[in-house]
């Protein structure tokens, strides 16, 4: 059985099977880093050894653990679908195992509201400014604002109920997992901004009963250009540029540094679990730090003042 051969079987089964943006990623991941290697083999005489050089030659990249394992599901995805359609005996990727971990230092950045605010006074376009406002104050991923329509929002609620891929066709998608199907309400400001924002779109379109991207009007914004904008009003501010899913960060650590429940941010961010929230967010918390910091001052200072009195006391009685 030819590599490249088998590997075109493969891409029609996985296409009924995966996400759009889940089977562009796959594709995309194989065709670049897996198909290159091997595209000339037989799967029969692919070996262990070959599988543990190939994952040699992947290492002198130095990608992230992520993306090793991105390389690693997608590899072995299709040796097993050679093994379950084509009799392959053995999953070599699988027996091998995933990439050896290399320690990461984990970076987090976000805006603090202040920082926000910086950003934000440098946006000078009207549709751009009110995409940024609605990603630090609702949470949601980019991907889901940029597939939104008009319809999508009654009053204060706003329905999340698709994506957008950002890269490929840039089709409208089905969600992350049923947790991300969710209705959150939105603030009496961005909610203004949203209506002016409708109102600017059937001025300059004349058409009130099309459905407008609430970020792009006919068409949704594009990610490139999105950066490009972001960049300018980072340079004009002197303030250090975010990724957009970074803006996601920020809403949420914005809620936990205000007493938000936890179970809550969960639910506005489209968690499926809390522990995921947990994990991602509990060691951003400075504003919890500081105040650890000052509750173990504040107890030992007291106990320090109560043992000095006692010997204080102590030694006035001796001296009587």
């Amino acid at each position: 059985m030819n590599f490249e051969e088998v590997y075109k079987e493969f891409l029609i089964y996985s296409k009924n099977r995966y996400k759009k943006q889940g089977f562009y990623n796959l594709s995309h991941d194989f065709n670049n880093k897996v198909l290159p290697y091997f595209r000339d083999r037989n799967i029969e005489d692919i070996t262990k050894i070959d599988i543990l050089n190939w994952q040699n030659k992947i290492l002198e990249f130095n990608y992230r653990n992520s993306y090793n394992s991105r390389l690693y599901f997608c590899f072995n995805t299709f040796m097993q679908f050679c093994c379950d359609y084509h009799d392959l005996e053995h999953n070599y990727v699988k027996e091998v195992g995933c990439f050896r971990k290399k320690i990461e230092e984990k970076h987090f950045d976000f805006y603090n509201l202040r920082e926000y605010r910086r950003f934000i006074r440098h946006l000078h376009s009207r549709i751009y400014k009110c995409y940024f406002e609605f990603l630090y104050f609702t949470g949601v991923r980019p991907s889901e604002a940029m597939a939104l329509k008009l319809s999508d929002r009654k009053g204060f609620y706003i329905r999340i109920n698709k994506n957008i891929q950002r890269k490929g066709n840039r089709e409208l998608d089905t969600l992350k997992n049923s947790s991300s199907y969710r209705t959150i309400k939105i603030d009496l400001i961005l909610r203004f901004h949203l209506w002016r924002l409708k109102r600017y779109y059937f001025k300059i379109y004349y058409d009130k009963n099309f459905d407008y991207f609430i970020f792009g009007g006919k068409r949704p914004l594009a990610p490139t250009t999105i950066d490009r904008y972001k960049f300018k009003a980072c340079k004009e501010a002197h303030i250090r540029p975010i990724t957009m899913h970074q803006f996601r960060h920020s809403h949420a650590t914005l809620l936990l540094q205000r007493g938000i429940m936890i179970n809550e941010v969960a639910r506005r961010l489209g968690h499926s679990e809390v522990s995921t929230t947990l994990n991602i967010y509990a060691h951003t918390d400075l504003l919890q730090e500081k105040r650890v910091f000052n509750t173990l001052n504040s107890m030992r200072f007291n106990f320090f003042y109560n043992l000095s009195q006692d010997f204080k006391n102590f030694f006035s009685i001796l001296k009587r």
